[in-house]
């Protein structure tokens, strides 16, 4: 049946791209590991030893992997199934063909399909009726029709394409152009008197495209039997409606199962591949690997370091002891530094205590040794003595004044009273801490006085 030989051919047809999509997986598998194991490059027999063991393993894999996928096609090959319910069948294949006939004739509601314009010749019109003349001829799916021009407005004849065929006309002894001729295959008359018309072209290859499109038309060209020289016939070309349509019905059943055939492969062969290569070698570097690796080679001679890595070691370890050793000294300088804390302040509580609390606080001044320039040394002043004993106010005729009070100018109200930076300093008493002297008991104090008895008025 010609139907499975069609199909068997396509279907063989898919075993070259598929073999040729499991190499292009190979090679990027092949591509992945290399890259992974750049991550072993401090051990360069570990790495070669590495790449290796898997890329064995891939291509083991790849020949299992080809051979079930060339599997697959030869089940595709052993039996054609047309109940598949994708399939279209032959009686849709008809009706498909049928409806594809129609719209070709008629595309658009109604319009008629141009399948083909240009200039020809008509070349057997007699010279008494005006010779050869060329027109503007229009092919359709119904009819061929031909102009005075190219812009269609005057119309010259329309001829119908009922009955008509096409013949090859041998071209004339003086004439440089290829003519080929229609005619009727009732023997009636195609254009007024003419049994049929000669059509001329400037070359052989504008006569062929025009005979292609005159087949679309559905004029078929005439069987031209050729008697060789043992006698035998033989048909040259030959091209009927009913051959059309079956070859149409056929490639329309061809495309429906090949399309199946397609889609079943497109999902079978990425499934096939991950299963039988890439999973299976994921599962391989997860669980084999390693015994591989011991059983292969000397694990000590696998962990030899390259040269470059040894030296880069070298240069961090040389690096590790510069840095300790700065560390080492930093700790020492901040460790052993010493620094004097500052004196206390000096507790001047037992001076309240002992002068009591109507004593003036003696002011302090920081203490300096060195003198002013120019300066004679400050001199000792008199010592105070003990204050006079106030006399009380007893009678109203005599107005007592009370003398005053002895008292020491402090440092700071020299400073004070006088803002003249070259002045004199103040004097310094020699003994700044010394205790003044107490009150003896029995005489009051200032601001404490109480008259004395009657008689005993100091004079």
């Amino acid at each position: 049946m010609a139907f499975e030989a069609i199909v068997k051919k396509q279907i063989i047809k898919l075993k070259e791209p598929s073999l040729k999509c499991v190499d292009l997986v190979v090679s990027e598998l092949a591509m992945v590991i290399k890259k992974c194991a750049e991550k072993l490059g401090s051990y360069p027999r570990l790495r070669e030893e590495t790449e290796r063991i898997v890329t064995t393993h891939i291509r083991e894999r790849e020949g299992k992997t080809k051979d079930q996928i060339l599997l697959l096609i030869d089940i595709e090959l052993s039996y054609i199934n047309t109940n598949h319910e994708d399939f279209i069948g032959f009686a849709n294949a008809q009706q498909r063909n049928t409806q594809a006939n129609k719209k070709r004739a008629i595309p658009n509601q109604g319009e008629i399909l141009v399948i083909r314009r240009g200039w020809l010749t008509i070349n057997n019109i007699s010279i008494m009726k005006g010779g050869s003349k060329e027109y503007w001829f229009v092919l359709t799916a119904e009819s061929l029709s031909w102009y005075k021009d190219e812009e269609e407005k005057e119309k010259k004849y329309m001829l119908p394409l009922d009955n008509l065929k096409i013949r090859d006309v041998e071209k004339g002894f003086m004439s440089t152009k290829h003519v080929f001729a229609i005619f009727n295959t009732e023997q009636r008359n195609v254009y007024k008197d003419l049994r049929q018309i000669e059509l001329a072209c400037d070359s052989q290859e504008d006569v062929d495209s025009w005979k292609a499109s005159f087949l679309r038309a559905g004029v078929y060209p005439e069987k031209d039997q050729v008697e060789n020289e043992e006698g035998s016939q033989e048909n040259t070309f030959s091209m009927d409606p009913q051959l059309e349509r079956q070859v149409e019905t056929i490639r329309n059943l061809v495309d429906s199962y090949v399309g199946i055939i397609n889609k079943s492969i497109r999902d079978l062969m990425p499934k096939t591949i991950m299963h039988l290569m890439i999973n299976n070698t994921k599962d391989f570097i997860h669980s084999e690997l390693l015994a591989y690796l011991y059983s292969s080679a000397d694990q000590n001679s696998l962990m030899e370091e390259s040269a470059d890595q040894a030296q880069r070691r070298d240069d961090m370890l040389r690096m590790y002891h510069a840095l300790k050793e700065a560390l080492n000294i930093i700790g020492d300088i901040s460790t052993s530094t010493v620094s004097t804390p500052v004196p206390p302040p000096v507790d001047d509580t037992w001076l309240q205590s002992t002068g009591g609390g109507h004593s003036p606080t003696p002011q302090r001044r920081p203490t300096s040794t060195v003198l002013p320039p120019g300066r004679p040394p400050a001199v000792r002043g008199p010592m105070p003595g003990p204050p006079l004993i106030p006399v009380p106010a007893a009678t109203s005729s005599s107005n007592f004044v009370a003398p005053p009070i002895p008292s020491r100018p402090g440092p700071q109200s020299a400073f004070v009273a006088n803002n003249d930076p070259f002045s004199a300093p103040p004097q310094i008493p020699s003994r700044p801490a010394r205790v003044p002297p107490g009150i003896p008991p029995g005489v009051p104090r200032y601001g404490q006085f109480q008259p004395p008895p009657s008689g005993n008025v100091p004079r």
